[in-house]
């Protein structure tokens, strides 16, 4: 029963990414048109119907099955070939340990709304979304393409750069819940500061806040921070030689990796599963109490999960479509010279407010 119950959520949290994915590729082109006053995807239609631009989503995927798989004469073949897996394969893994609800009770059986229950998940996601740089620039060194190579050679030293910010920024968040497991982090943000404000990461670590947000833009590579790709420089960088299936991939991966990102910062600093005044035994507010049944409690929970992560990948798309692209001396300007300062400082005012009122 153990096998199926994991089976479930493993099929649950991969049908949660790719169903998002074709939602926000349609989100992205509609968000840019209307941003940008832009027509966009709604004037293309067939017999007259546009069905609100879902024509030019089903359309990219047609294009991508069909377009020629064609490799480099020079390329390293099975690398070319192996590199964008290697891209998709650590975005996936990486939703394993992020709880999207607390506990569903079946009879007398107890189940984690987690896939993986790990007491080291933050490490775990640290760990395996690291591995996704390798697939980058193995992309652009195997390409045998000069352009692909400095996209490749861009995404190391971007990565590099902003994960150490990225790591730093959640120290703080780490001091105060006293825990690494993601699941207990979401538990103790269940706390209102009298009784009316929740204890979420964004309300006890505003600044933990801002520099993760901003590492997690460079991280997935999105603009303002998407140097690795730099159409208007370098062609389309690490993935210029790329077509069909194994460009989709590439873009697969992206899309997957916005995702987590906004299911992380959902999960540390927005409550993750937890709706305020919201708790397993009932919805509770301020004194007035009316009991549900857990099922519903539960289901209000995974849909406050899923409602929070959408609204960010929405902020990705509406920040890519604000901002213009950032000078690569400016980026690496920002990550060395002004976050990491900033996250080490947080770090030790935060270790003073510990030690001063516990």
């Amino acid at each position: 029963m153990e096998y199926f119950i994991t089976l479930a959520k493993i099929v649950f949290i991969l049908t949660f990414q790719f169903g998002l994915m074709p939602l926000f590729i349609w989100l992205e082109r509609k968000g840019s048109a209307y941003i940008q006053d832009r027509r966009g995807p709604n004037r293309a239609a067939i017999l007259g119907f546009t069905l609100g631009g879902l024509f030019h989503v089903i359309a990219d995927a047609v294009k991508m099955f069909v377009k020629e798989d064609s490799i480099p004469e020079n390329a390293s073949k099975i690398l070319f070939s192996l590199a964008p897996a290697m891209v998709v394969i650590p975005a996936l893994l990486t939703f394993a340990v992020i709880p999207f609800g607390n506990i569903l009770v079946l009879g007398e059986r107890v189940i984690n709304l987690q896939a993986v229950s790990l007491n080291v998940g933050i490490l775990y996601i640290f760990a395996i979304s690291s591995m996704g740089v390798y697939g980058i620039f193995i992309a652009g060194w195997a390409s045998n393409n000069k352009y692909s190579l400095l996209g490749g050679l861009r995404a190391a030293a971007q990565m590099i750069s902003y994960e150490i910010s990225l790591g730093l920024s959640i120290i703080g968040l780490l001091m105060i819940y006293q825990a690494i497991d993601l699941q207990v982090i979401v538990q103790k943000q269940g706390f209102l500061f009298g009784g009316i404000i929740p204890a979420w990461g964004v309300v006890v670590q505003p600044l933990g806040f801002i520099l993760f947000i901003v590492a997690g833009f460079a991280e997935v590579n999105r603009t303002p921070f998407d140097l690795p790709e730099g159409e208007s420089e370098i062609v389309a960088g690490y993935h210029t030689e790329y077509s069909s299936l194994k460009f989709a991939m590439f873009y697969m991966g992206e899309y997957i990796n916005m995702v987590v990102m906004s299911a992380l910062i959902t999960t540390l600093f927005f409550g993750g599963w937890q709706v305020p005044f919201l708790f397993n035994d009932g919805f509770r507010f301020y004194s007035w109490f009316l009991a549900l049944p857990p099922i519903v409690v539960t289901l209000l929970q995974v849909s406050s999960f899923a409602l929070k992560v959408m609204f960010f990948c929405w902020f990705f798309v509406w920040t890519r479509w604000t901002l213009p692209r950032f000078r690569y001396d400016q980026l690496m300007r920002l990550g060395w010279k002004v976050m990491l300062p900033l996250a080490l400082a947080n770090i030790f005012i935060t270790g003073i407010l510990i030690l001063l009122f516990g």
